[in-house]
């Protein structure tokens, strides 16, 4: 049986960006030796004025420091957007058991989408990747902070 509980966690992840006026994705990550969340973040772009500080990348540094190492292969991933191709091609460095996201991507998407990173033959790991995961609550609060950004609101 799928285990929604992590997904949830990084939908709340993603509110917390949508409040901090960044782009609401969050991630979080899962030690599938202990059952543990390990990492829970978001986006910080403005933040941080980091066009990087993606919530994967964020949540696989941590994670990584958590484990003083440099792969994640007992662990698996929940993202509420489809990576994009810088994020999957982390995701496929780290090593992870299974990638999980929400929403999908047609526009920026790195993995069922555009690039299609674990498909390019230079792409020498591809985790396990479900997708569509709560996907209708990922894409309504997407569509949500577009809405407001587009309309001019602060």
């Amino acid at each position: 049986m799928l285990n929604l509980k992590p997904m949830q966690r990084a939908l709340i992840e993603a509110e917390k960006a949508f409040t901090q006026d960044e782009v609401p994705v969050g991630a979080v990550i899962v030690d599938t030796l202990s059952g543990g969340v390990i990492a829970s973040t978001h986006n910080e772009m403005e933040k941080r004025k980091d066009p990087t500080a993606h919530a994967e990348l964020l949540a696989i540094q941590k994670a990584c420091l958590l484990k003083e190492r440099g792969r994640l292969e007992d662990c698996d991933i929940y993202v509420t957007l489809e990576p994009c191709p810088m994020c999957a091609q982390a995701i496929s460095f780290a090593r992870f058991r299974r990638l999980y996201f929400g929403a999908y991507d047609p526009k920026g998407g790195g993995v069922d989408h555009g690039a299609k990173i674990f498909n390019a033959s230079s792409c020498h790991y591809h985790p396990e990747i479900i997708g569509g995961l709560e996907e209708e609550a990922c894409a309504s609060l997407l569509l949500n902070f577009f809405g407001k950004v587009r309309a001019g609101s602060p």
